[in-house]
């Protein structure tokens, strides 16, 4: 089988991490790839941690099962760092990304000794500027797309395109912010 990328995603209820996970699937499935996406639930509550996962292919994926060794991590909420063993099974060889305003520097430190690539980006300050308010889901998304190279971003652009455009149709000033989000975050990921 070729090289699956999993990917796991760490966020808190009603920051957007499921949507966008199922959002990186079905623009990875759009450009021929294998995908699951699937989330796991504690207290499903707003604010609760929240665990989602992907796994992406340019084969059929035979496994089923959550994900204990990912390529990569994605974190919506900086502060479930103190809370969360967000790098736990991480693979060295691949990186961990993070949502804070703070540098992969300054952000190593409380990530228990992980080897790996650490990225970060600002997705509030990208989210609040380009939507006028806080969806860090979009600016992630986009991130875990530049720093695992899994789609081509052009096609991973044009896809987010038509699907804003099918599920904001009467609402165009969303399309615009959520796209202006996307391009921003793909150039913005510190620590590539």
């Amino acid at each position: 089988m070729s090289k699956v990328v999993e990917i796991r995603w760490h966020g808190r209820g009603g920051q957007g991490a499921k949507t966008a996970s199922l959002l990186l699937a079905d623009a990875a499935f759009n450009t021929g790839k294998y995908i699951q996406g699937f989330p796991e639930y504690g207290p499903e509550r707003m604010g609760a941690p929240i665990t989602a996962y992907n796994r992406i292919s340019d084969e059929r994926i035979t496994v089923h099962s959550n994900i204990y060794e990912p390529d990569y991590v994605v974190v919506v909420d900086e502060t479930l760092i103190g809370s969360v063993d967000v790098t736990a099974g991480l693979k060295e060889t691949g990186a961990i990304i993070i949502n804070t305003s703070k540098s992969p520097e300054e952000i190593r430190p409380k990530l228990k000794g992980y080897k790996g690539k650490v990225c970060t980006i600002d997705a509030r300050a990208i989210s609040v500027d380009c939507l006028g308010k806080y969806f860090p889901n979009t600016p992630m998304l986009a991130a875990v797309v530049k720093v695992s190279g899994v789609m081509d971003e052009d096609a991973f652009v044009k896809d987010m395109e038509e699907s804003f455009a099918h599920k904001f149709a009467s609402k165009p000033q969303v399309i615009e912010g959520n796209m202006k989000a996307l391009k921003r975050a793909l150039t913005e990921v510190k620590g590539l």
